[in-house]
């Protein structure tokens, strides 16, 4: 055996004084978990006499932490002018190159999966990103993928330009059933585990007289539900922007699998999403990070954006609705936000801590189909660990100063203390 193999199948123990059991919610004190190449051997179990031992001292270890919902692709879109300049002037590989910047951030950050949810006009790229990741030739987070999402004609950016001109969409556009069961083994081909789907947009948005959003749907009844049923059939599962009532329905009507975004889901809805068993990834931050610039340069209905998410995702949280972790990273700079920022105005808004790190951890592993595989730290499970300085349940931004990251068995980030030794047989349990 190699020297290389040797190490990589070589037992060692992470150290901690405290670990985090997501499930239910409590710490286990002076926690040591066992890592043989990439998954977990151990937790909690002696470690016999010369095992390699990583010490992070006073530091609380957690299962790394997923992201359901960023664009790789995308460095800001506050302002007018910055979607178009991405999608029309940027070269595609100065795209590629800052989205594997954008990669190694949010691992360093302890974000060891991500559902990357639509390339906006880089094409099929973030197939080679995920590939890339996958075969260790960049670093960054695993990832799920969704291809260039999908609209109809007119409904998405970009549009309005000279009727001479030939120049890329922010989507894949479809019409007709048909034509959307088309587009969706186009995507398929590509080996895509999701197909993200844009409900609704921003044309006609308006307020109801009751506080929510309203606006025109992107689809037929027929074309949404070809589109589905399509995906379903083919082994991928369906993701909905949608922020207008309208949208959040027929996405429902569809049988989506998440909603995304969910500005505006009364409370009937709410308990129709729970019953179906359908997630809600809200992406609180973004919201907040984007609502005046675009109040100002588009319309005065973003401006009132927070306060309806705020409401629509109480009557979800009320409802019992699965809420999942995203942060729609890439609307605000990669260089600009962490990402576990999201934790904080996850819990202003009425999540309790622990449910807010699940919601990063077992239920967005869930979501993503890799329950057991991340999420989690137990025996069996990948080896995707992250540990934190301070008390992420007595404060959640705790989790904004990861400074350890484990993917996959590989130490990607280690604080400069890291205490790297061999276990006594005083020190081994």
């Amino acid at each position: 055996m190699s020297e290389t193999k040797q190490a990589i199948s070589e037992l060692v123990g992470i150290r901690a004084r405290r670990l985090l059991d997501v499930r239910s919610g409590r710490y286990e004190e002076d926690a040591v978990i066992g890592v043989r190449g990439d998954r977990i051997e151990s937790v909690g179990a002696p470690l016999s006499s010369g095992t390699r031992i990583i010490d992070l001292g006073d530091r609380v270890l957690l299962p790394g932490l997923i992201d359901c919902h960023t664009h790789v692709f995308l460095q800001g879109t506050r302002g007018k002018a910055d979607f178009p300049y991405q999608l029309l002037q940027e070269h595609r590989a100065h795209r590629v190159v800052r989205a594997v910047r954008a990669l190694r951030i949010a691992l360093d950050h302890g974000f060891t999966m991500a559902r990357d949810m639509g390339t906006e006009g880089a094409g099929y790229d973030d197939v080679g990103l995920r590939d890339g990741v996958a075969e260790g030739v960049i670093p960054g987070p695993r990832l799920q993928i969704a291809g260039p999402a999908m609209s109809s004609t007119g409904t998405y950016s970009i549009s309005g330009y000279r009727d001479d001109w030939k120049y890329p969409s922010g989507v894949l556009v479809a019409d007709g059933a048909e034509g959307c069961r088309r587009a969706v083994r186009e995507q398929m081909a590509y080996g895509l585990e999701w197909i993200k789907v844009y409900a609704n947009g921003g044309p006609g948005e308006r307020m109801t007289a009751d506080g929510y959003i309203e606006s025109t749907p992107n689809w037929t009844a027929e074309e949404f539900t070809a589109i589905v049923d399509e995906a379903h059939a083919r082994g991928a599962r369906v993701a909905s922007h949608a922020t207008s009532d309208t949208g959040v329905r027929m996405a429902l009507d569809a049988g989506v699998d998440s909603i995304e975004h969910g500005f505006s889901v009364r409370p009937e809805v709410a308990r129709r999403m729970a019953s179906q068993g359908v997630y809600l990834c809200p992406m609180l931050l973004p919201t907040e990070y984007v609502s005046e610039v675009r109040a100002r340069e588009r319309t005065p209905l973003w401006g009132h954006a927070p306060a309806i998410q705020a409401r629509s995702l109480r009557n979800c949280l009320d409802a019992g609705v699965k809420i999942v972790f995203g942060t729609d990273a890439g609307t605000a700079p990669w260089t600009e936000v962490n990402e576990a920022e999201e934790f904080v105005f996850e819990t202003r808004l009425g999540m309790s801590s622990i449910e807010a790190i699940r919601s990063a951890t077992s239920l967005a592993a869930e979501l993503l189909g890799v329950a057991g595989e991340a999420g989690t730290l137990e025996v069996g499970s990948r080896a995707d660990i992250v540990a934190v300085p301070g008390d992420p349940l007595a404060d959640v931004a705790a989790l904004t100063a990861v400074d350890f990251v484990m993917k996959g068995g590989q130490i990607h980030r280690a604080p400069a203390a890291l205490v790297d030794g061999r276990a006594t047989p005083e020190s081994s349990t």
